[in-house]
């Protein structure tokens, strides 16, 4: 998650009703979205949305961890804070999050060992990053001998006018604010 994953455990302790809750560790639809609808919770964060969960959530879509999520925070007044990766039409550069190159790869298993959330897993006979645990630190880049660690490679991308349109319809939604870049959630927990 862009590397805030330290910046929102400093003000989420972990605690009942305090905790991170990610969709790789709940099933889709799971019963820990229905804790939202209580209005318990002060916001919750969406980041990255993709096309495919906007579309879901504008047209009331709730069939996954996150689109149920969303669905039920909105039910119990919670602020929603979502950053969608189709902001606006037209041409991005965005960066590609770290990668290996396989071809440079030598299975020495250095970034394994410096990796501080264990993102980067041995396979049969290669090493991949898990990139939802990825926290971005750049640790595995430094102790690399081969350079085999590809660090935000930058493409060009379309984001289509329909994508952009339901990022638009998303932010007339009640209860949720919707974000250009991941930063900006940092600002409704004063943190800099």
């Amino acid at each position: 998650m862009y590397g805030l994953f330290g910046e929102l455990y400093n003000i989420s302790n972990g605690n009942y009703y305090e905790e991170l809750i990610l969709e790789r560790e709940h099933p889709y639809s799971s019963p820990i979205t229905g804790r939202l609808s209580l209005g318990k919770y002060d916001y919750l964060i969406c980041s990255p949305a993709s096309g495919n969960t906007v579309a879901k959530v504008v047209n009331g879509i709730a069939d996954s961890l996150v689109t149920n999520a969303i669905a039920q925070a909105g039910k119990g007044f919670v602020k929603s804070l979502i950053v969608p990766v189709d902001y606006k039409e037209g041409i991005v550069i965005t960066k590609l999050p770290y990668s290996i190159d396989k071809k440079k790869c030598k299975l020495c298993l250095k970034c394994i060992k410096v990796c501080p959330n264990g993102a980067i897993v041995k396979r049969e006979d290669f090493v991949e990053i898990s990139l939802p645990k990825c926290l971005g630190c750049g640790n595995c880049k430094k102790v690399c001998p081969y350079n085999a660690i590809i660090e935000g490679k930058e493409v060009k991308m379309r984001v289509r006018k329909i994508d952009a349109e339901n990022t638009r319809k998303l932010k007339e939604l009640e209860d949720v604010i919707v974000l250009k870049h991941p930063y900006e959630i940092l600002e409704f927990f004063k943190i800099k």
